[in-house]
């Protein structure tokens, strides 16, 4: 996640948010011991979240892959989704006004 999150600054992309989650899929390790598949969670991941204007999209997309790839099942997705309205909630304005 660090080098993610430093190219990521680099590229001019300095406000995210990383939370620490635990979460589920298909894959499971098939050489785990009995009580560790009965667990409801599988791993540990890093979420981060990033608000960006759409043709930023394929720039960050293009830095997430390239450098958060280990080829091993549960790399991670990424969705991308619209950001209708943002307020600030110091000063109430809607989407950065000034």
């Amino acid at each position: 996640m660090n080098d993610i999150v430093h190219h990521l600054k680099d590229a001019g992309f300095e406000n995210m948010t990383i939370s620490m989650a635990e979460g589920t899929g298909k894959f499971q390790d098939e050489e785990a011991f009995v009580s560790q598949k009965f667990s409801i969670t599988d791993s540990e991941i890093a979420k981060l979240e990033l608000v960006a204007k759409k043709e930023k999209v394929d720039a960050i997309v293009k830095i997430i892959c390239e450098y958060g790839c280990t080829l091993n099942p549960g790399d991670g997705l990424i969705y991308v989704s619209d950001v209708e309205k943002a307020y600030r909630v110091k000063t109430g304005l809607e989407n950065g006004e000034e």
